[in-house]
């Protein structure tokens, strides 16, 4: 039995040198390599952002996580900020619920701020939750809690966004939509509006967050799900890219359904992100994320790998939902391009594991050099993939570290976030995971075409979505 296992892993192992396998496995290094790059470029973005907040401190800003020009904090100047509403789709009540909630209302925002907390029903646990820390705060915030009830035409967030659109003050001028599992910096709303006032073109602002793994494997997979896409947000201007977490766009674009923004979303919008992204290609029109717009996203310590499994199925759904044509091929070509670069990086490790235990094989077994040469061309490829992986492991942890730096700036007040916590074998062990599940998910919704989202059925019938 032992001889004919090893028969078979020599036989794999030298299949494996073959001109498609080398290229297989030099594919595997080039993916590696370039998602370090991406990483070292969205890195000096955020460093330089860190540095220029240093400099303007020991040039007498003592105040520059807050605003780049210390005379912007005069009362003549504050006085002039817009007013904007900040609109909280809730659903449920989670273990960071509502330490991220205290974050959101406690701004450093000099102009006028309301917050519209918008739950489906009284019976959501988020209720009562939000409701003991607005009356916490009694008359030193502005802000209320909203019911908008069941929705009928799109994805139940998209529902409770609208509504609280259509509850926001008559004299805002920016509308800021915010996810209920991120935390912001005392100064992220001023960021944004300063932003908004100084470029009247864009259509959107937004940022990304910075998971923090609570230690399971589940909370390591999204970590690393979100980590590719965290270099198209680190540009520190335009991007392609838009994250429903936060967004900052123009209220009256809502008001009076500028580029067709409403009818989007009501009509059978599932994912708020990729509809709104959808509309600014499809009008042309600009997005942008600011280099301090990276937010601390504590993962619950009881994500347990069933809970990721349904987040990348929820992540993968987001593909089949479309606006436009143009906006249903880009959506076949992530698809695509998604599942072939997701297993081309997998695939190479099951290569190395396979040359690696044939080598180990021989090793004991003894077996004669001339009978196993196409071992040492394995271990090659081997011993290249695994400096490529080294260096991309580099690369993540530096973009890390650095973010994790610039989050412990903008929030001095904050308890210190630590790059200790983090566990960088489950990192690499979570990129194997992810990287092999996300095509099975994303075929899986392909084929179901239906979703399960917070106890609520979603389906899909052609460009529209349906619930139950």
């Amino acid at each position: 039995m032992s001889g004919a296992m090893d028969s078979v892993l020599f036989s794999l192992s030298k299949a494996f040198c073959s001109p498609l396998a080398v290229f297989v496995q030099i594919q595997g290094c080039v993916i590696c390599l370039t998602l370090a790059l991406g990483w070292a470029c969205a890195a000096y973005v955020r460093n330089r952002e860190i540095r220029r907040i240093k400099d303007s401190m020991r040039a007498g800003n003592s105040l520059a996580f807050l605003c780049q020009d210390i005379n912007e904090l005069e009362h003549s100047y504050q006085a002039n900020l817009p007013r904007v509403s900040v609109v909280m789709p809730l659903k449920g009540f989670g273990e960071h619920n509502l330490h991220n909630w205290r974050s959101q209302v406690i701004s450093l925002y000099g102009g006028p701020l309301e917050f519209l907390f918008v739950v489906e029903s009284t019976e959501d646990p988020a209720y009562h939750a939000v409701s003991r820390l607005i009356s916490d705060f009694k008359d030193n915030i502005d802000a209320r809690v909203v019911v908008a009830g069941l929705s009928t035409t799109c994805s139940q967030k998209i529902h409770n966004q609208l509504v609280g659109v259509e509850k926001m003050h008559k004299d805002s001028k920016y509308v800021l939509f915010l996810d209920d599992d991120i935390r912001l910096h005392p100064g992220s709303i001023g960021a944004l509006t300063a932003e908004m006032e100084k470029n009247p073109e864009i259509f959107i602002q937004t940022g990304y967050p910075l998971d923090l793994p609570s230690g399971s494997l589940g909370s390591y997979c999204i970590y690393e799900y979100h980590m590719p896409c965290s270099m198209g947000f680190a540009t520190g201007g335009k991007t392609f890219f838009l994250w429903g977490g936060c967004m900052m766009m123009h209220a009256d674009d809502f008001r009076y359904d500028h580029c067709g923004v409403v009818s989007g979303l009501r009509d059978g919008g599932y994912s708020d992100d990729m509809t709104l992204a959808a509309v600014a290609g499809a009008h042309k029109k600009l997005i942008t994320s600011p280099p301090v717009a990276v937010f601390p996203h504590p993962l619950s310590s009881d994500l347990s790998f069933s809970r990721y499994w349904n987040y990348l199925r929820k992540q993968t759904f987001v593909l089949e939902s479309y606006m436009f044509k143009a906006n249903w091929i880009m959506n076949r070509a992530l698809f695509s391009s998604h599942c072939y670069l997701s297993w081309g990086f997998v695939m190479p490790y099951f290569m190395a594991l396979t040359h690696v235990t044939a080598a180990l094989r021989i090793y004991i077994q003894g077996y004669a050099r001339e009978e196993t040469t196409f071992v040492s061309n394995g271990l090659l490829l081997v011993s290249c993939l695994a400096a490529c992986t080294f260096i991309e492991l580099f690369s993540m942890w530096n973009l890390t570290r650095i973010e994790v730096h610039l989050c412990n700036i903008l929030s001095p007040e904050a308890p210190r976030l630590s790059l200790a916590t983090y566990n960088w074998v489950l990192v690499f062990i979570a990129m194997l995971v992810d990287n092999f599940l996300y095509p099975v998910s994303a075929f899986r919704s392909h084929f179901s075409q239906s979703i399960n989202w917070s106890g609520i059925r979603y389906y899909l019938k052609g460009w529209k979505d349906k619930q139950d």
